[in-house]
């Protein structure tokens, strides 16, 4: 008799010790962040930087997986199938779980299939045009683009992208017309602005930045509340007669739905300890990224964002028709 309680005992403690064990010990293995877009783009650089800082306070190593097509949806979705155990993570961006949802016929909810885990970084657009674009400030913007409707051109790194959504925003919020001019990034884009083929464009600080320095563009505003850190010579949309106008290209780390809150809390303090880690922000800042405050980068800071986001956006989206190609 005694032989069987000490075997039923030590069966149940068998059963046990391995579960609560795994969840004490998490992470007991090295992590996948699945970056759905390609390596050596402004993402996959943030990513890997965050991942790199993760690593101390996981004693674990963050690795990096490129799932990339269909316009990111790929590598989202893959991350959304994942088992919700913390080892696979989804880095994305305002395109890839606010922009997508809007645009494309999906197999997931970019807002509930997701446990959200911490915002990383945002970056500030800049409004710029060619050189010898005759407007000086962006109140002399807008009216020469009221002049002269439809016939100003604005550079976009695709339909349905960051760069062309923002200027489908300008419309609406200043009454401007212009026309589109859709490429296969914002590189080939910038090229065409600083050789004078298009008029604007509506673009990332870190890709602009360096034409404004060199002279071969002109900056009108940023698109935030407060000036950039990197370009704080730049004004404000605030400040520069357009109010309100804030878009940023943020990231942000989600885990799939379901992953325990025990293991969520673990890598928010993973990333909120590397965004305090003064390498991290040096690189992060040099990369035209703002790092918000401690207390907002809390998994209910980002449920909360990540909501008024696709509030804001996904009726300018469908408002204006944007579809997939």
């Amino acid at each position: 008799m005694h032989t069987l309680k000490y075997v039923a005992v030590s069966l149940l403690a068998a059963s046990i010790a391995p579960n609560s064990a795994s969840s004490q010990a998490f992470p007991s293995r090295p992590i996948t962040m699945i970056v759905p877009l390609a390596a050596g783009g402004p993402t996959d650089t943030l990513a890997r930087i965050v991942a790199e800082g993760m690593r101390e306070s996981l004693g674990q190593p963050v690795l990096i997986e490129n799932v990339t097509g269909a316009s990111a949806t790929i590598g989202v979705g893959k991350a959304v199938h994942a088992a919700p155990d913390g080892y696979t993570l989804s880095i994305g961006n305002w395109f890839t779980h606010v922009l997508n949802g809007a645009i494309h016929p999906l197999q997931y909810n970019v807002l509930t299939d997701f446990v959200p885990i911490a915002l990383v970084a945002e970056n500030p657009l800049l409004i710029v045009g060619r050189k010898m674009l005759p407007a000086n400030d962006l109140k002399e913007l807008i009216a020469w683009l009221k002049a002269n409707p439809d016939k100003a051109t604005e550079g976009t790194s695709g339909i349905g992208s960051a760069s062309h959504v923002s200027g489908v925003f300008f419309q609406n919020v200043t009454g401007a017309r212009f026309q589109f001019v859709p490429y296969r990034g914002a590189a080939p884009a910038m090229q065409d602005l600083v050789a004078g083929r298009i008029d604007l464009m509506i673009d990332q600080v870190s890709n602009s930045l360096p034409h404004v320095r060199s002279d071969q563009i002109k900056a009108y505003a940023v698109t935030a509340k407060s000036r950039a850190a990197v370009a704080p010579e730049i004004p404000t949309v605030d400040e520069a007669g357009l109010p309100e106008f804030h878009i940023s290209i943020w990231h942000a780390l989600w885990a799939p739905k379901g992953t325990p809150q025990e293991i969520v809390a673990k890598l928010n303090g993973a990333v909120v300890n590397a965004l305090a880690s003064t390498n991290v922000r040096q690189r992060l800042v040099a990369l035209g990224q703002e790092i918000r405050p401690a207390n907002q980068q809390t998994p209910e800071a980002l449920a909360a964002f990540h909501k008024a986001e696709v509030d804001k956006w996904w009726p300018i989206v469908k408002t204006a028709g944007i579809k997939a190609e």
